[in-house]
């Protein structure tokens, strides 16, 4: 692994890849016995509306269908991948092309949110202000499923198949603590050769 950890605060994000075919094709497969599992185990008791941060092709927000009380709606950068999402049924005027650092509803409009391998891939302020944004718009619960070092330390940004941050449950909990005074961490069966997967259950 390359680990080149930027110290002059710039990094270099492949948003290229969110209009990659290959890539949409990893998206629906990705969470498979795992994070899939997770979020619904997480949402079995909610009611009211949900928003998926940067949700793709629309995987997820299909799987949850079946769970009628949710009112679902799903968020991505890319309109490639929206029209994925549209095209496999989701409701058109359910899910919408925008950037989760400046998202475009109302204060409290969400009941709860999540996000699912996603959020490591911002810049460090994209970090901060994509969960600022999720205080603003999630009147109860934000969750977010994160890869997470085994060993603890804090890598930095790192360069894989895509670039993000690598680092330690504690720097997480520092950025999540900047917006809300109560988290919590779940331990997820998502796991690779080098990270393992962590719920952050983000209470308001």
């Amino acid at each position: 692994m390359q680990k080149p950890f930027t110290h002059d605060g710039s990094y270099h994000q492949e948003l290229e890849i969110y209009w990659d075919e290959q890539f949409a094709l990893t998206l629906e497969t990705w969470g498979e016995g795992n994070a899939w599992n997770e979020i619904q185990s997480l949402l079995v008791n909610c009611r009211g509306r949900v928003l998926d941060i940067a949700c793709g092709t629309g995987k997820v927000l299909e799987i949850l269908k079946s769970y009628q009380m949710l009112e679902l709606y799903g968020c991505d950068i890319s309109p490639y991948l929206i029209g994925k999402a549209i095209n496999r049924g989701i409701q058109k005027n359910r899910v919408i092309a925008c950037d989760a650092t400046r998202l475009p509803y109302k204060n409290n409009f969400y009941d709860y949110s999540y996000s699912i391998g996603s959020l490591e891939h911002f810049t460090e302020q994209g970090i901060e202000m994509f969960i600022s944004e999720c205080y603003r718009v999630t009147k109860f619960n934000s969750c977010h499923m994160i890869p997470v070092t085994r060993s603890g330390n804090d890598e930095g940004w790192v360069n894989m198949t895509q670039s993000f941050f690598y680092n330690s449950i504690d720097w997480w909990m520092r950025k999540f603590k900047l917006s809300y005074s109560t988290v919590l961490t779940l331990e997820s069966q998502w796991n690779d050769d080098v990270s393992t997967g962590k719920w952050f259950v983000c209470i308001k």
